[in-house]
């Protein structure tokens, strides 16, 4: 499964936003898009899935011009970047709705055991998000869409979840956006950067640095 976007035209008042893109997303492959704030990422991703619409697009799956919005086909879970869970669910209910095991979860990320029976407004911004991230991962849908899931997330996190998402991008296209940029080089199969309402496919950290998106430093590894 192929999805893809391009010939968007995104305006916010006389504001040009996005309007030289294209992204694709691949079965078994991780997508990365960064860009500064304010570059478009988030409205591209809301694009994506259906909830924001542009005065023009062109979403296709495997080639085929999408008529409806992409969250209606059923295909696609999103994480947005605000908070996702409703305030004062309970966490364990929250892993029943999704149909996720509360089990294979706490082996993984052992020290949120004591979770269980906590509503979501007793965690931390960060832990919530770790919680959220899981479940959109694991939420059964091919088409993943995750924006800038690492916030806010403690390093160690950050690093099972990298590995998460190599380990379960195989039957899912992961569309992902993040500031973190080097973890985005990590785990990304195909790169791009949102510069002046365009899209630029990036192949190394010499084009971040060739784009002006970050600093070069020779002492950096």
């Amino acid at each position: 499964m192929t999805v893809e976007i391009d010939s968007v035209e995104l305006n916010f008042d006389q504001k040009r936003i996005l309007y030289g893109v294209y992204v694709k997303g691949e079965l078994g492959k991780v997508t990365g898009v960064l860009g500064r704030n304010g570059s478009g990422k988030t409205c591209l991703l809301r694009i994506l899935f259906g909830d924001l619409k542009p005065k023009y697009k062109n979403i296709r799956l495997d080639e085929n011009y999408l008529k409806k919005p992409l969250f209606e086909t059923n295909l696609v879970a999103y994480l947005p970047q605000h908070q996702l869970l409703p305030t004062n669910l309970k966490i364990k209910r929250a892993f029943n709705i999704f149909n996720v095991d509360w089990m294979t979860f706490t082996n993984i990320f052992d020290s949120f055991g004591k979770y269980a029976n906590s509503k979501t407004n007793e965690l931390s911004s960060g832990e919530l998000r770790v919680v959220e991230t899981y479940l959109i991962l694991n939420s059964g849908k091919k088409i993943i869409l995750l924006d800038e899931p690492f916030s806010f997330v403690a390093p160690i996190y950050v690093e099972q979840f990298k590995q998460l998402i190599l380990e379960t991008k195989n039957d899912r296209a992961i569309i992902i956006t993040d500031h973190f940029y080097r973890e985005i080089l990590d785990i990304g199969d195909s790169i791009y950067l949102l510069k002046d309402g365009y899209s630029k496919l990036i192949q190394s950290k010499e084009d971040l640095e060739n784009e002006g998106y970050i600093n070069f430093n020779p002492q950096q590894t």
